[in-house]
C-alpha cells in the first residue's frame, strides 16, 4: 500500500527567500517625501499637479499605504492639498496666503539673523561664504535648479545657526511654500533669491551689524514678493514618471 507523501522539509537555517526588491521599491516614507518636496522646491512640480497614488506607486515602486503616508506628512507641511474624492494636488496658494507667508517669513528671518549676527562663529561666516560661492557659480552656468536650491538652503543655514530648532523647522516649512508662491506667481523679473543680496547681508553679518543685517533681510524677502505677479494661472499638466523618476 502507497504511503501518503509527506511534505518536504528545508534543512535547519535555510529559509526561503522572495525576489530581492530593486531599490526604488525600497523607498520609504522619507524619500517620497524628500523626492517630491526637492521637485517643488526646484520648480519641477507647479502647483496645483494632480499627483495620483497610482502614478506615484510606480514611480517609486511601493504600495498606495506608503504613497498616502507620504501624501498625510506633505499635507501636514503645507506642500500638498487632500481633496476628498479627487485626491492629491501640490498645493496652490492664493495671493493672500502668498503675502501671509512672506509676512511670517520677514518677523521669523529677522529674528534669526538678529541672533546670527551675535553669535557666528567663524567657522559659520566661512561656511556662508562658501555657500554664496556655490550659488555665484550655479548663477554663472545657467543651473537654474541648483541656484534655486542654493538659495532657499542659504537662508535655511542662517536659522541653523540661530540654534533655535523649532525656528528652523517653521522657516523650512514657510521655505519650501515659497517655492510654490515663486512658480506660481514668477513675473518676467527674476523672483528667486540673489546671491549679491546675500553677500551683502553676509557682509552685515560680519560685521555684527544686526540692524543693519535685519534691515538687509527684509528689503530682500520684499524685493522677492515684488517681482511676483500676483494673479491665478491654470496649472500646466505635468509627468510625474518624467519629474520624480530621477533622483534629485
Amino acid at each position: 500500500m502507497a504511503t501518503p507523501s509527506t511534505p518536504s522539509r528545508r534543512p535547519i537555517g535555510v529559509t526561503s527567500r522572495k525576489p530581492q526588491a530593486s531599490s526604488a521599491a525600497q523607498a520609504s516614507t522619507a524619500d517620497i517625501v524628500a523626492r517630491v518636496t526637492s521637485a517643488i522646491a526646484e520648480h519641477r512640480l507647479p502647483p496645483g499637479t494632480k499627483l495620483g497614488e497610482e502614478s506615484l506607486g510606480e514611480v517609486f515602486g511601493v504600495s498606495r499605504t506608503k504613497v498616502r503616508e507620504a501624501l498625510f506628512q506633505l499635507a501636514r507641511d503645507k506642500l500638498v492639498r487632500l481633496h476628498p474624492g479627487r485626491g492629491a494636488f501640490v498645493a496652490r496658494p492664493d495671493v493672500r496666503e502668498a503675502r501671509e507667508i512672506f509676512e511670517a517669513r520677514r518677523v521669523l528671518e529677522r529674528a534669526l539673523v538678529f541672533r546670527v549676527t551675535h553669535s557666528a562663529a567663524s567657522a559659520d561666516l566661512e561656511k556662508l561664504r562658501a555657500h554664496i560661492v556655490r550659488e555665484r557659480e550655479a548663477m554663472e552656468a545657467k543651473d537654474t535648479r541648483a541656484a534655486i536650491r542654493l538659495s532657499g538652503e542659504f537662508h535655511l543655514m542662517i536659522a541653523g545657526m540661530a540654534g533655535n530648532t523649532v525656528l528652523a523647522e517653521i522657516l523650512r516649512e514657510l521655505v519650501s511654500r515659497t517655492s510654490l508662491i515663486i512658480v506660481l506667481y514668477e513675473s518676467s523679473l527674476p523672483a528667486s533669491c540673489s546671491f549679491e543680496e546675500h553677500a551683502e547681508l553676509l557682509a552685515r553679518i560680519e560685521a555684527r551689524d544686526a540692524e543693519g543685517a535685519m534691515r538687509l533681510m527684509t528689503g530682500h524677502l520684499d524685493h522677492i514678493e515684488r517681482s511676483l505677479r500676483l494673479k491665478d494661472d491654470e496649472p500646466a499638466a505635468v509627468d510625474l514618471k518624467a519629474v520624480l523618476s530621477v533622483a534629485p
